[in-house]
């Protein structure tokens, strides 16, 4: 048989599919496993002539059950790390121990990454979620430790080239039900590292599994202990999340167990109280659905950038909630202030400028478009939009699409075909000029020649007056752009601070 190239193998993002007995699973993973084969027994062995095991550990060993195994492989072995590093020295092109203190080694073999981590047996401070590492010298002592049961189940690379099942804590019986239950008691479990039940939430978006009713009790109790964990662990944990199959699912679990209100408590004020006599759409139902709406329009990877846009779009609107004399309910310019909260939000999250900057922007700009009548586009308006948009054109047709909830098919039908008759005015001036480039008719250079003017602050605004002018009328002959230019010079000098 001939070995895979390890990097083709795709990583498993999508709810689990079902198996229906432990031996169908086992037989499952072994096949899938085959093809490694080659490449891990002769490190097995490598571990047997030291007097050792090696063993498939964790999420590896519960997508091999199901038939999706990824591109991670981690193995845990009672070899102390200075002897990992020595056996993998031996056996990889590459090793590096950035995570020997805590007993992981890591290593590539023909493209493939792998970890192997001593058994540990850690204890907890219950102050933050870092152990004291300690070193185990069992299996099941190892496995108990581990945040899920579905992912506490091992399997032995033998030198013979077996693959042994090992189900001390009855992991095959949760991951057969669909079910996310704790090795320990839920309560010790989430004391000892509180990112655990976030990581429930993320992995019933990506698995599709149920959480134990211990497990959402525990939760609930406990949704304060993930105030000790860093903002940086958190971003990881809820982007993952929102990159699975489900992620209205994980999302509805923070809501319900106090989790959002920890980690992003604008999200759990999405479910604003109804007044009987002033309804209004529920505003945390309609953004799930856009998301959802959003992710069935995405074509191919999943588009973190979008999903967080379409889940966040409507944030400003319990801050901006209002009715008239009427009680007819307002929001007016939640979109603006909804931007601000994303941008707040994301920063005290730590993620990066430019994920602040698209997301938020998006939500910015998603209800432009309604402040047009079908027809009603002028070239100006529609040169703004596609400016203002830049690369993000794409997503805000997309999320200002997914945005359309209501149940009215004939709103519905008219909304859509404004949105067409927009894309259609884009095409229409994209053929006649440069929309993705939107510039000045006159450069920099031509603006200090022609205004006999130095480097610095009145270029800029000068170059800022040639834009709004091309977003307002066009291309202009550079004539023309002269003279509009010295008419704005003449009254900017006569005026500067107008």
């Amino acid at each position: 048989m001939t070995t895979p190239d390890f990097c083709e193998m795709n990583s498993f993002d999508s709810a689990a599919p079902s198996v229906n007995t432990a031996e169908e699973a086992i037989k499952q993973a072994r096949k899938g496993l085959e093809p490694y084969l080659p490449h891990l027994v002769p490190l097995a062995e490598k571990f047997h002539e030291h007097g050792h095991r090696l063993y498939l550990v964790g999420g590896s060993v519960r997508d091999a059950l199901l038939g999706v195994l990824g591109n991670d492989l981690d193995f845990t072995t009672s070899a102390r790390p200075e002897l990992v590093v020595e056996i993998l020295n031996e056996y990889a092109e590459a090793v590096w121990d950035t995570g020997i203190a805590f007993g992981t080694v890591s290593a590539e073999k023909a493209g493939q990454q792998i970890e192997i981590t001593t058994f540990r047996s850690d204890t907890y401070d219950g102050c933050s979620r870092n152990p004291d590492v300690q070193f185990g010298d069992s299996l099941e002592g190892d496995l108990i430790r581990r945040d899920f049961r579905c992912n506490a189940m091992a399997m032995e690379i033998t030198p013979a080239g077996e693959l042994e099942f090992c189900d001390p804590l009855s992991g095959m019986e949760d991951l057969l039900a669909h079910r996310l239950d704790t090795p320990d008691k839920p309560s010790i479990s989430f004391h000892d590292d509180p990112l655990r039940m976030l990581r429930a939430a993320r992995f019933a978006s990506q698995l599709g599994f149920d959480i134990a009713p211990r497990v959402h009790e525990a939760m609930r109790e406990m949704s304060h202990e993930l105030q000790r964990i860093t903002p940086e662990r958190i971003q990881v944990e809820l982007d993952k999340l929102m990159l699975g199959a489900r992620p209205w699912v994980g999302i509805d679990i923070m809501t319900e167990t106090g989790l959002a209100k920890i980690v992003y408590p604008e999200l759990d004020a999405l479910k604003m109280t109804q007044d009987e006599h002033q309804q209004h759409k529920d505003v945390y139902a309609h953004s799930l659905q856009v998301l959802r709406q959003a992710m069935d329009r995405e074509d191919g990877e999943p588009d973190l950038v979008l999903r967080w846009a379409a889940l966040v779009h409507d944030i400003g609107k319990p801050d901006t909630r209002a009715f008239d004399e009427n009680g007819k309910v307002s929001f007016h310019q939640h979109e603006v202030v909804g931007a601000k909260i994303v941008r707040r939000r994301m920063r005290a999250l730590k993620y990066s400028k430019a994920m602040v900057n698209d997301v938020s922007q998006l939500v910015f700009l998603h209800m432009r478009f309604h402040g047009f009548s079908e027809g009603k586009w002028t070239d100006s308006a529609v040169r703004r939009y596609v400016t203002d948009a830049g690369a993000l054109l794409d997503r805000l047709h997309t999320l200002v699409r997914a945005d359309c909830t209501t149940r009215n098919q004939r709103k519905a039908a008219r909304l859509q075909r404004t949105y067409d008759h927009l894309l259609e005015r884009i095409d229409a001036i994209a053929a006649k000029e440069d929309l993705a480039r939107v510039r000045p008719d006159l450069d920099g250079n031509a603006i200090m020649q022609l205004l006999n003017l130095k480097p610095g602050p009145e270029v800029g605004k000068a170059w800022s007056y040639l834009k709004e002018l091309r977003l307002e009328l066009g291309p202009l002959d550079p004539e023309l752009a002269e003279k509009y230019l010295l008419e704005w010079w003449n009254d900017y000098k006569d005026n500067p601070s107008g």
